[in-house]
């Protein structure tokens, strides 16, 4: 005997999906009114449209943090828009991924991607939102004192690992690595390739002035030294406190810093830019 679809029943499925109401109702007709079979056949639509979802740039989103005294996590959530960054069930899920990567210490992102809860829980965000949400990355990392930063906006993130001090001051340098965006903790940590390139550079330019070799090898030195100083995290003037650097700051407490993560959203994703005019254009022609 087919069950009679009523407002009702449309509107319990709708808030145990969060789908909307033709959706829903839709659902609920094809499964003769049995909201059961309607949730199972929604998640199976969910997972078909994720999958058509998955080809289109996500270069927005948001950064998790999480921190104990010697354990510290990073995530970075990708959505399309930043609407949807800001939207509570998005930030929901970032939280529970967080969650997830730091009271299991499973941080590996296979492993998460791979976390059949969290797939089911994306796959449904993507059919209520109707935006690619991706799980980009996921980083950890143990010292003897952690802490960890969280901009304001979400955009930017940090975790920082030292050798001793206080996880307070591990986020006062994490907050700094926020605002400065070091490259190295160290300035010997910087590899050989990135070296020459920038000598390469610093080469060129100072022999576009027309010095003498000798005069043009001392620009180079000391372009470089600058460089390498600026790039250097314990080499930075501290932003809180100028007069001092991040070196400084940390011997005072009798520690030293030995790695930090930094996460920024979309650093490194390529978006395509589209002419709406063009894109207008073609869809004329394909109408025509």
């Amino acid at each position: 005997m087919t069950k009679l679809v009523t407002p009702l029943l449309v509107k319990d499925l709708r808030e145990r999906t969060g789908l909307g109401m033709m959706e829903c109702k839709r659902a609920l007709v094809a499964c003769n009114g049995d909201i059961d079979e309607a949730i199972a056949m929604l998640r199976k639509s969910s997972g078909l449209k994720a999958a058509k979802k998955s080809s289109r740039t996500a270069a927005d989103g948001s950064i998790g943090v999480a921190s104990s005294d010697d354990y510290g996590v990073i995530i970075e959530v990708n959505s399309e828009t930043d609407f949807v960054a800001r939207d509570d069930n998005f930030q929901g899920f970032v939280k529970d991924v967080l969650e997830t990567a730091f009271n299991t210490q499973e941080a590996e992102l296979v492993a998460l991607r791979a976390n059949k809860r969290l797939e089911e829980k994306r796959n449904d965000l993507i059919q209520k939102i109707g935006e690619n949400i991706l799980l980009r990355r996921c980083k950890s990392l143990k010292a003897p004192v952690v802490g960890s930063y969280l901009h304001s906006n979400r955009r930017i993130g940090v975790v920082v690992g030292l050798t001793g001090g206080s996880s307070e001051l591990a986020r006062q340098v994490a907050m700094h690595v926020a605002a400065v965006n070091p490259a190295v903790v160290r300035s010997q940590d910087i590899s050989e390739s990135v070296l020459a390139a920038e000598k390469e550079i610093y080469l060129a330019q100072a022999r576009d002035s027309g010095k003498p070799e000798a005069i043009v090898q001392k620009m180079v030195a000391g372009r470089v030294a600058k460089f390498l100083k600026e790039s250097s995290l314990i080499d930075q003037p501290f932003v809180k406190d100028p007069d001092k650097t991040i070196g400084q700051l940390v011997a005072e407490a009798n520690s030293d810093v030995t790695t930090f993560i930094r996460f920024e959203v979309g650093e490194g994703i390529i978006k395509e830019e589209v002419d709406f005019a063009t894109e207008v254009a073609a869809q004329i022609e394909k109408i025509v």
